[in-house]
């Protein structure tokens, strides 16, 4: 780097951190997520606001392939939490509702998703018609899994039915979206491709038959000789397993970018094989320390690179329809998908509109798959803008929505209707646990 490369990449940082830091503490006082005010924060800092001129003097040409790099490495990073928060346990005993709930708010959005991506095609279409179809379904039907875990956290809702019901939906959810998110980028990128997508089985078996075993003996192993006081002393050896889950994370994202895919479904894939048993020492040890750089530093640079490519200042009558039928089709089919499963299975109205309220949070997983689509090629400007207008809106409207649905009652911060019978469909039993790593999700 040339010294005014080094000298714009130190302001860059210190501004994107200030306003994030600002604005994600006004969110939080407005009884909203924190990701809330870091992407607005991004949004701000692009040519929305600024002006094209003025965003591209405070983030010069020479200097944005740096902040990539960063954000890339916090998207890593971001991605490794999103797969170790999934814990298919959460399914245990969530029966009926959660079974229907997932299949009618997954189906539901990609259903609508991909009847307006049809009508959306001719003024908006990149790449080949099927992908870009596929694609936009798939992004209307994502869910936030971190900030959703947050919210949860947030409304004491962790210990309750309604609480785990939708951490289990929004978990199976998620694992559909990377799937058809790793089909949406052979097809995107199928001239590209060849004999090194037909490993991503095998690797996937290795995964989870050779790497996830040898994890849990390592951290057996130390933990053996910490209570022994044997060995390194034991922030050291906490360190060790840290550099271990990091340089497994660093090569799993490197193995599917060399099979031509993403590397974020290699991150996200050894997120969700590092072992939780044991004490958690991996999991728990590693994004205790990794979280905060990734939170703190990484992510709002990726706020921000996101929010570059956003331009409102130019949107005309037909895209601001276009506005109107995305958020629509984007909180209907979640909204409805997630009542109508969740009634099916046999939840009361009140327990059922809570789940579908929360499953429309869409947050930063959602800037993640958009950001995909953009790099991929499948989404023009204008459109991405939209989408990203979108994904902030339905996370902002979460809060206020459970507000009216679900009022809180007393000064415990309990919240009315969350009690297990209430939201209990037959044969379901009663949640007694809060869902493992509710309280480290990205906030």
């Amino acid at each position: 780097m040339t010294p005014s490369q080094t000298l714009s990449l130190f302001l860059d940082l210190a501004l994107i951190l200030g306003l994030a830091r600002v604005l994600g503490v006004a969110a939080r006082a407005l009884g909203q997520p924190a990701v809330i005010g870091e992407i607005l924060a991004g949004i701000l800092l692009g040519p929305t606001l600024l002006g094209a001129h003025l965003s591209d003097a405070l983030f010069p040409a020479e200097v944005r392939p740096l902040l990539s790099t960063l954000a890339g490495v916090g998207l890593a990073l971001f991605m490794f939490t999103v797969g170790s928060e999934i814990d298919l346990g959460v399914l245990r005993g969530r029966g009926r509702v959660t079974g229907w709930a997932t299949v009618l708010s997954t189906a539901l959005p990609l259903a609508l998703g991909a009847g307006l991506a049809w009508l959306l095609a001719d003024a908006h279409r990149q790449g080949p018609l099927p992908a870009f179809v596929l694609f936009f379904a798939v992004a209307m039907a994502a869910t936030a899994f971190p900030v959703l875990a947050r919210i949860i956290a947030d409304r004491g809702l962790t210990r309750t039915r309604i609480g785990t019901t939708a951490l289990a939906c929004a978990a199976m959810t998620d694992l559909l979206v990377w799937i058809m998110l790793a089909a949406v980028a052979a097809m995107a990128t199928g001239k590209d491709l060849d004999w090194r997508l037909a490993l991503l089985v095998p690797y996937v078996v290795l995964m989870i038959a050779v790497v996830r075993p040898l994890l849990r003996r390592a951290s057996e192993a130390s933990r053996r000789r910490k209570a022994r006081g044997t060995g390194s002393p034991g922030h050291r050896e906490d360190l060790n397993l840290v550099v271990l889950v990091l340089v497994g994370l660093l090569l799993s994202a490197a193995c599917t970018e060399w099979m031509g895919l993403h590397y974020i479904f290699g991150a996200f894939l050894f997120g969700a094989v590092v072992p939780r048993d044991g004490g958690g020492t991996l999991s728990e040890g590693a994004l205790q320390r990794m979280e905060p750089l990734s939170r703190l530093l990484l992510l709002p640079v990726y706020f921000a690179l996101a929010g570059l490519k956003v331009d409102l200042s130019g949107l005309a009558l037909a895209d601001l329809g276009a506005l109107a039928a995305i958020l629509v089709a984007a909180m209907a089919g979640k909204f409805l998908g997630a009542y109508l499963g969740a009634r099916l299975g046999g939840s009361g109205r009140r327990p059922a509109a809570a789940l579908g309220a929360l499953l429309n949070t869409r947050g930063l997983t959602e800037l993640v798959v958009l950001g995909l689509g953009l790099e991929l090629g499948l989404l023009d400007g204008t459109l991405y803008s939209l989408m990203v207008v979108m994904a902030v809106v339905t996370t902002a409207l979460t809060g206020p929505l459970l507000n009216r649905i679900l009022p809180t009652s007393g000064r415990s911060g309990t919240t009315a209707g969350t009690s297990a019978p209430a939201d209990s469909g037959p044969g379901e039993r009663p949640a007694r646990e809060a869902v493992p790593g509710s309280r480290r999700a990205t906030p």
